[in-house]
């Protein structure tokens, strides 16, 4: 009897080793250190935790093109309940975490990469809240940043050019700027839309919505969502790629419940209106933004028109987004003005 209460006590000890600190996600501060959480088995490495599951979105926020690490963890017993046009309704408890970084060289991933910030939104009794851990220089810690953090870096790219960029890490109310929904801090990715792919987890492929609902975290999706599209794959319809690219960019904001819902610019996938969506669209209170242009969108003529102005734009007072940015996003600059020029 003593041998069999040892190796029971021995194996609630080891399964416990490698737990979630779920009193830390619902602390009302936040630790100094990511590696308190214990959301990874290795940090450095962005090992996870195997409750702790990756993921994937179809088509990705544009951040001076950082690559972005996603995952989800929701506590034991409890699932996220599906929302339609919206984020899943993630339970108390759970964490939505995301690592940007650069690899040293993209044409040779072996080389390694240097990770920026961890950007953790939590599920807290109260809502979710967010913060920010910026890596040190040693790779091996993350600490809290409230008021935020720039990090001067470098990359080589695809093509052997040297890239430069001073990346900002945001502080908490830049976090709300993005992350704002009817006045409360929400999710903008793990639609069920955006995550209806192929993913490669450790233990096969799979769709990412079949292995949530397979790990239990998730209740229910319906079969015949309409999903975005990769953006960036120039066989899909040019159309489809701008709604998607304007949806995952733009349209947490420019929604009929996020912060630019006063401009009557609606940007999310699921907006039919040509008004609302730019095409001879007046601007709503835009001063100097509007580059003395009359709409947001002329068709066939980009030259003209506001929307694509503001993403060109570098200058603080103009450019779209406004923050989360200090580059312009070229490929996709060109990508949006096809599509005027041949509306």
């Amino acid at each position: 009897m003593k041998k069999i209460f040892s190796y029971f006590f021995i194996f609630l000890y080891c399964s416990n080793l490698h737990s979630v600190n779920d009193n830390l996600i619902l602390a009302e501060s936040f630790p100094e250190k990511l590696s308190e959480f214990e959301f990874f088995l290795d940090d450095s490495a962005q090992l996870p935790n195997d409750k702790v599951i990756p993921y994937e979105l179809i088509s990705t926020l544009f951040s001076d093109y950082s690559y972005k690490q996603r995952w989800v963890y929701v506590p034991g017993n409890k699932k996220a309940k599906y929302v339609e046009n919206w984020v899943f309704d993630f339970p108390t408890g759970s964490a939505l975490i995301k690592t940007f970084y650069y690899p040293v060289d993209e044409r040779a991933p072996e080389l390694g990469k240097q990770l920026l910030e961890t950007r953790l939104l939590l599920r807290k009794e109260s809502g979710w809240e967010a913060v920010s851990y910026a890596w040190n220089e040693e790779q091996n810690e993350a600490y809290k940043k409230i008021a935020g953090k720039t990090i001067n870096t470098e990359w080589t790219d695809f093509m052997g050019e040297e890239k430069t960029v001073r990346y900002r890490v945001p502080n908490v109310n830049q976090c709300k700027e993005c992350h704002d929904a009817d006045d409360k801090i929400s999710p903008i990715g793990p639609k069920a839309r955006n995550i209806n792919k192929e993913f490669d987890f450790k233990d096969g492929e799979f769709n990412q919505l079949v292995y949530w609902m397979n790990r239990e975290i998730i209740d229910d999706y319906p079969m015949d969502l309409i999903s975005p599209v990769d953006w960036t794959d120039e066989t899909k319809d040019i159309n489809d790629r701008v709604r998607s690219y304007l949806d995952v960019n733009c349209g947490h904001c420019h929604s009929p419940t996020g912060n630019a819902n006063s401009t009557g610019l609606y940007l999310h996938l699921n907006e039919t209106r040509d008004i609302n969506l730019g095409i001879f669209k007046k601007p709503v209170a835009t001063g100097r933004g509007s580059g003395g242009y009359k709409y947001s969108i002329v068709p066939g003529k980009p030259e003209e028109s506001i929307l694509l102005y503001r993403m060109e734009s570098m200058d603080p007072g103009v450019m779209m987004p406004e923050s989360g940015r200090a580059l312009t996003h070229k490929e996709a600059v060109e990508m949006v003005r096809d599509w005027i020029y041949g509306l």
